[in-house]
């Protein structure tokens, strides 16, 4: 009684997920002070023609504004221009101010981007053995930074890098268009990224990071292009971003196999809301399938997938481990997207022989409601794991139009479930119990993305 007392104080209190209040992490705001020292990078020699490689001026005018670190911080100003660059790596209280029609390439010499060890998480790269690319702008262990603009764009140049990886010539992994690894306090917002090589932003074992007002964009036939990638990391916002990619829009990740279970950091505490996504080939939300570590606490809101391949989709296979849990998304528009929901428990593949096979993942207390759909193929596709099925997943004023062409709507096995107000109907294994245990289902997950 006093579990269920508490659980509706708090609802009462302090959420209304319906388009109204949510109290999740994006609405505690995070504050940078003014910077009292700017730079152009002009000033270090760079020339904007779009032919110039401009690497060395990069890595100058940030190594000179370290030296602003404990005086306040200071800017780094890019023109209008074409800035031709290879990777250059940023420093603590700095931010990158890209004006309009400032465009930062990224060059397409493999030479200009380095090569870097693999994620402790990974263990090696995600789509080769050994070693990966460096991205090309980088932040490792920093605080205290900001990519802004005026609607300046960051642009991978990455065909060439999507024709060398279907052609099977890379050597190494490759590389993202920005990266931030164990550090904190990051905003990125009010620019553009342009064809991504592989993901476009990825913060990896990071903390307080918040990305709003920004448009990702590949070509719907670039392969495994991404937008945003929380990895192994917490306190997230991702808010008012238009997101079109080849592959998943926006992916929740947490290290792959032993290598994940080892490292041991989830990603947790993380809320996207007002987003458009579109996704090719994958989906527009996704979880996993590199979930090793652990997923839980995430709030999704008032968001719009469309012209998608899946919509929300939670990815694992046996030999992962860890969990995908605690999950809340509501009030979702989707338009044309073949298969609504999805959770599929053979999804991906293992890094190397070593995964252990009884480790096996856990999905459970997942939240869909208030979601409407037009044009969809397949409602939802559960597929759990036999030795260790899905369960406490809740649906709830879901309404769903279905094409002609679909055959069975729902397609389940190795999952369980509630469901109140869905259309068309689901499968028996998600309509157990009363539905009074789908509220309740919910009433905890808001509670704990109040708490959190």
């Amino acid at each position: 009684m006093a579990v269920a007392l508490l659980l509706l104080w708090a609802l009462c209190n302090a959420i209304r997920v319906n388009g109204e209040e949510s109290n999740g992490q994006c609405d505690h705001k995070l504050k940078f002070n003014p910077r009292p020292h700017s730079v152009s990078i002009q000033e270090f020699g760079a020339i904007g023609d779009g032919k110039t490689l401009n690497t060395i001026a990069f890595r100058n005018a940030i190594f000179y504004l370290k030296s602003f670190a404990d005086k306040g911080g200071a800017q780094l100003y890019v023109p209008p221009g074409q800035w031709l660059t290879g990777s250059f790596n940023l420093t603590s209280h700095l931010t990158l101010f890209l004006e309009k029609d400032a465009i930062i390439l990224g060059s397409q010499d493999p030479s200009h981007w380095g090569i870097v060890e693999p994620l402790p998480s990974y263990g090696r790269g995600i789509e080769l053995p050994g070693r990966r690319y460096r991205s090309l702008v980088n932040g490792y262990m920093l605080r205290d930074v900001v990519i802004t603009g005026d609607n300046g764009t960051i642009d991978g140049q990455g065909s060439v890098w999507w024709e060398w990886f279907t052609s099977h010539s890379l050597n190494y992994t490759r590389p993202h268009l920005v990266e931030f690894v164990s550090s904190e306090y990051v905003l990125v917002s009010n620019i553009s990224l342009l064809n991504a090589p592989a993901y476009n932003i990825h913060p990896v074992y990071c903390s307080n990071v918040h990305i709003h007002n920004i448009s990702v964009y590949a070509p719907p036939e670039s392969p495994y292009t991404v937008g945003i990638v929380p990895d192994s990391s917490d306190n997230i916002c991702i808010e008012d971003c238009n997101i079109s990619m080849g592959h998943d829009a926006i992916a929740f990740k947490s290290g792959w196999d032993e290598y994940g279970i080892a490292y041991g950091r989830p990603t947790t505490i993380a809320h996207v809301r007002r987003v458009d996504l579109r996704s090719s080939t994958g989906s527009s939300l996704a979880f996993g399938s590199e979930m090793s570590g652990g997923i839980s606490d995430i709030l999704v809101e008032e968001v719009h997938l469309y012209d998608s391949l899946t919509g929300i989709e939670f990815r694992t296979i046996t030999g992962r481990g860890g969990y995908i849990k605690e999950i809340m998304i509501s009030d979702v528009d989707l338009l044309n997207v073949n298969t609504s929901f999805a959770a599929i428990g053979d999804y991906g593949s293992h890094p190397d022989d070593k995964f252990d096979p009884d480790a096996f993942p856990v999905l459970e207390k997942i939240t869909l409601q208030n979601i409407i759909g037009t044009n969809i193929t397949i409602a939802g596709n559960f597929k759990g794991i036999e030795e260790s099925p899905f369960t406490f997943i809740c649906l709830s004023n879901i309404s769903l139009s279905i094409n002609s062409t679909s055959l069975s709507p729902w397609q389940c096995s190795y999952v369980s479930g509630f469901s109140e107000s869905v259309f068309p109907e689901p499968c028996p294994e998600l309509m157990n119990s009363s539905t009074s245990s789908c509220g309740i289902l919910m009433l905890e997950l808001q509670f704990y993305n109040i708490i959190l």
